[in-house]
């Protein structure tokens, strides 16, 4: 008798309780980014009920210090690169929480996978001014799962955090 693979496989799949999370589908900018005469980063922003939740807080301060490191970079280059330009525009990055569920090492190595998910939401509107033209706001999403996140004593969730500013920073180089 011979026994195929692929049910089996299905079976074991559907037993586990495995979703897919979809990620949102950004439209492409309106306008290239490039060609501006200012370039501008803001610190990220956060609203209730995230804002003042300790551990929320601190994931937002680690996403900005990834943000910090990574897209300033890009922010730095494109100023050296509009040097000289005289057209008035400032192009400005405002990053947002939107949503956020953050599970800590210590909760990790206490309560392991029943903390549940780690999860962020994050919107980038992008602004000329003058003028408050928006020719971009996408939104990214990433999520560390409870088990990874145990069994790694919360790399998984540490590492969520880079990953919705890695998305963040191909979008913003691909326009």
């Amino acid at each position: 008798m011979k026994l195929s693979i692929r049910p089996v496989l299905l079976l074991c799949l559907a037993l586990s309780g495995a979703t897919a999370v979809a990620e949102p589908q950004n439209s492409p900018a309106a306008n290239p980014f490039a060609g501006h005469d200012r370039y501008r980063l803001a610190l990220i922003a956060m609203d209730a009920p995230c804002a003042g939740h300790g551990g929320d807080e601190k994931a937002k301060a680690k996403i900005q210090e990834y943000l910090n490191k990574e897209t300033l970079v890009i922010v730095q280059r494109w100023n050296g690169d509009a040097q000289g330009s005289q057209k008035g525009v400032t192009f400005s990055i405002e990053p947002r929480v939107e949503k956020i569920k953050f599970i800590g090492g210590a909760a990790r190595f206490w309560a392991g996978a029943l903390a549940g998910d780690s999860y962020g939401v994050i919107k980038v509107r992008f602004v000329e001014k003058p003028g408050d033209k928006v020719p971009a706001e996408p939104e990214f999403y990433q999520r560390a799962a409870a088990m990874s996140g145990a069994w790694t004593f919360g790399a998984q969730d540490d590492d969520m955090l880079h990953r919705i500013i890695v998305l963040a920073i191909h979008y913003l180089e691909a326009s």
